[in-house]
């Protein structure tokens, strides 16, 4: 019995040390990075490329390398009140794009990003009818009142933000701005403002479960509903 518990220990020990620092699975709830990823899809996301985080500290171990414009990144939310207030997680665990890096300054007019000037090519959606969204003035863009270019070579930044007319703004040190790849389907940097670099987790590296958990009709999609495509998909 003594050597069987020794046995469960050490497995246990071993599964805890892999998922803190080098391997962790994660679940994709929501359509924000659509079509990267899916809701339904099971990730394996690879922790010690950007410098594993410690538990239960502020401190992480050594990167591999820091994190690039374009990668898909796995981080922790800043603080975000108007989930606070429905009672919901304040600093929920997302996976978005890394769209601008520190120095960078960025910007959108009629739906288009650009980076340091240069547009770049469209999320998913971008082509459909745009929605409402786009020019309403919600006040979780206020955040970006403070930060936005009174005067730059790209022009001012508008008095009042709006979902897609925004910036220019400079990505500070040590921050990172975040956008979903369905840009009408994302609360995003827009909304909450800059990620710290800290707050990034790891690297999604592919797909090892994926079923259809968004508009399926079969009873227990988990199990019937599989997309059998997504397995193994690598994800860029």
């Amino acid at each position: 019995m003594w050597e069987n518990f020794k046995s469960i220990v050490g497995a246990l020990a071993i599964f805890l040390i892999l998922r803190a620092f080098l391997i962790e699975a994660y679940r994709i709830p929501s359509g924000s990075m659509v079509p990267t990823l899916l809701v339904g899809d099971w990730l394996f996301v690879n922790k010690a490329i950007y410098g594993a985080h410690i538990p239960f500290s502020n401190s992480s171990l050594p990167a591999y390398r820091e994190p690039r414009r374009g990668d898909v990144v796995v981080f922790v939310s800043p603080y975000q009140a108007d989930e606070a207030a429905r009672g919901n997680d304040p600093t929920p665990t997302l996976v978005k794009r890394l769209i601008g890096l520190p120095g960078d300054t960025l910007y959108m007019r009629k739906g288009v990003l650009y980076v340091n000037g240069i547009a770049q090519r469209q999320g998913y959606g971008a082509a459909q009818v745009v929605p409402e969204v786009a020019n309403f003035p919600d006040t979780l863009f206020w955040w970006q009142k403070k930060v936005g270019l009174k005067s730059s070579r790209f022009g001012a930044a508008p008095a009042q933000p709006t979902h897609d007319d925004w910036g220019p703004l400079v990505v500070p040190p040590h921050k990172l701005f975040m956008m979903g790849d369905s840009r009408y389907n994302s609360k995003d940097s827009r909304y909450w403002g800059f990620v710290p670099r800290e707050n990034v987790r790891g690297r999604p590296l592919f797909v090892y479960y994926s079923y259809n958990a968004d508009d399926s009709d079969r009873p227990l999609p988990a199990l019937t509903d599989i997309r059998w495509s997504r397995i193994g998909h690598w994800i860029k």
